[in-house]
């Protein structure tokens, strides 16, 4: 394919950087710390690479990605899931860490050929940090969840008392990790704003926006299907033929689906006459309770798209607005 620039492809691991450069089928390894970040680096400017495009591999490429974007060069963070079902679909069944760069690279650049437009953004290192202190809020919250559920099974005695004895200091690691979170929404300007913006919004918490404003930059950005389904809330067709399959929500940001999923149930059941009245018509009309929550929390999507992209606060009784259109 021709290409006006070279794309790399990088296979993440906690050690190491393996990379592809696509037009000049040269790989080479790299250790995945400061020295290896510089070494790759410079690699790539003499190839003449401009875009990197490396697997989502649990944080463990944040640091690489951050200095190529400082290097000048474009990165795309890409869903392994993806590149997989990719390799598949071209026939390479064998994996070795060179022949996922490979991969990698491959699909990095189709899509940018399909896409040109869907590039990443800058790093916003106030944004990082607020979802790292999210994600470790949500890590301990289903820790102490894992931990209940062990302690409830155990008789009583010594065991299950040492159990809940570690809930204690999880509730204040939580409390901790809360005004942290707080703090750091609150010395930020655009960020408090948005936050004031969607605590109208009944039925949303503290947690709720937080991990909205953390997890989910695109808020306004995006038309209402976008949004579901970068979220994970769109359902797919599963159609053949003359059969109509059932239709299924996949992919998506699952720790944001899941806090707002739990949001939805309270807002839906509760707090939230519009929710409520949406989620007690979708029953009536035969919907099962979950598939009326995932159509509440499209439709709570919907609304808090629209009140962002439009700068308005909640107000039930307004004329709906136009949605963004897709670029």
């Amino acid at each position: 394919m021709t290409q006006t620039t070279d794309v790399v492809g990088i296979d993440v691991s906690k050690a190491r950087l393996d990379t592809y450069a696509l037009a000049s089928q040269q790989a080479r390894p790299f250790g995945n710390d400061a020295t290896g970040h510089g070494e790759l680096v410079a690699w790539l400017k003499r190839l003449s690479v401009g875009v990197a495009v490396l697997e989502a591999s649990g944080g463990y490429e944040r640091a690489a990605a951050q200095a190529l974007r400082k290097a000048g060069l474009i990165v795309h963070i890409v869903d392994p899931k993806r590149v997989r079902d990719y390799a598949r679909a071209t026939g390479q069944r064998a994996k070795t860490d060179r022949i996922d760069a490979r991969m990698i690279a491959e699909f990095g650049a189709l899509v940018l050929l399909a896409k040109p437009a869907a590039l990443a953004g800058a790093d916003d290192p106030a944004r990082q940090g607020l979802a790292d202190l999210v994600g470790a809020r949500q890590a301990l919250v289903d820790h102490r969840a894992t931990l209940r559920q062990q302690a409830d099974v155990l008789p009583a005695g010594l065991a299950k008392r040492e159990m809940l004895a570690m809930l204690k200091p999880l509730d204040h690691r939580i409390a901790v990790l809360d005004r942290h979170i707080a703090a750091a929404i609150a010395k930020h300007q655009p960020f408090a704003a948005l936050a004031r913006r969607l605590d109208t919004v009944p039925g949303l918490g503290p947690v709720s926006i937080a991990a909205l404003i953390a997890w989910l930059p695109e808020l306004g950005q995006l038309d209402r299907r976008q949004l579901a389904a970068l979220v994970g809330v769109a359902p797919f067709a599963d159609d053949s033929g003359q059969r109509i399959g059932q239709r299924h929500i996949q992919g998506g940001r699952m720790k944001l689906r899941n806090l707002l999923y739990m949001a939805t149930l309270a807002a839906a059941t509760r707090h939230n006459p519009v929710l409520k009245a949406c989620y007690r018509r979708l029953i009536e009309n035969g919907k099962k309770p979950k598939v009326a929550l995932v159509a509440c929390l499209r439709k709570l999507l919907t609304i808090l798209n629209a009140m962002v992209a439009h700068q308005q606060d909640w107000n039930p009784t307004a004329r709906p607005t136009p949605q963004p259109t897709a670029p």
